[in-house]
């Protein structure tokens, strides 16, 4: 598939949102792309988090993936679209498992169907997960761009929803709460790493569906 979907998050009490977006991954989430574009994202995110966003120029991120600084424009518009290009991929992801899940699933159902694809897609590498998420939250703009690129895929996720006959205004809630529980469970996972028994995010991503059934139904919360 050649694209690999990153998500993070923002700071919690900023926008405490998953990164909906992707970078350049082998098959979705595995080894970097070893052409020219993933190369310089690769390049990219290491002198990002090694030195921060605002201080590493285009001609750096070029010259460390070994190529010229016209090539890094050949590829991306700006430094920032190295974190954001591959958003459509993941859109895409998304717009497909909701439109492949269960003919009698729900609209969470489904909706929750298409986090747990996503969430297992990053759990494969949480290490990168992790880094792109320590750049983006450490930058304004990036966290201000973040935020449009999640109300995009809140959108796509929204239109999916009622081409399986979901009602316009129960397809876009359906869609916003789902950002949200994803933003509860990646807040969890990207908090606490790598402590022993820790659930995958995945797992987290499963509780926190159960939790927004609870809340619903008004039923006493069981604490993680």
């Amino acid at each position: 598939m050649g694209r690999g979907i990153a998500l993070g998050a923002g700071p919690a009490g900023a926008t405490g949102l998953m990164t909906l977006t992707v970078t350049a991954y082998d098959r979705v989430m595995g080894r970097w792309e070893p052409n020219a574009r993933g190369r310089l994202a690769q390049a990219a995110l290491t002198l990002y988090a090694k030195q921060g966003f605002e201080q590493t120029a285009a001609a750096e991120i070029a010259r460390a993936a070994g190529l010229t600084e016209r090539s890094f424009f050949r590829h991306f518009a700006d430094k920032r679209e190295v974190l954001f290009y591959g958003n459509d991929a993941l859109r895409d992801l998304i717009v497909g498992a909701v439109a492949e899940a269960d003919a009698t699933a729900g609209p969470m159902d489904a909706v929750g169907a298409a986090l747990l694809t996503v969430g297992a897609l990053i759990q494969e590498t949480p290490d990168i997960a992790r880094l792109r998420y320590s750049v983006v939250s450490a930058n304004a703009e990036l966290r201000e761009r973040e935020l449009m690129k999640h109300e995009e895929i809140a959108v796509a996720m929204a239109g999916a929803l009622r081409e399986r006959g979901v009602p316009a205004h129960a397809a876009s809630l359906a869609a916003e709460t789902g950002i949200a529980v994803y933003r509860v469970a990646f807040a969890r996972w990207i908090g606490d790493p790598g402590q022993p028994g820790q659930p995958d995010l995945p797992e987290m991503l499963r509780e926190s569906l159960a939790g927004l059934r609870d809340v619903i139904a008004d039923r006493p919360l069981s604490v993680p």
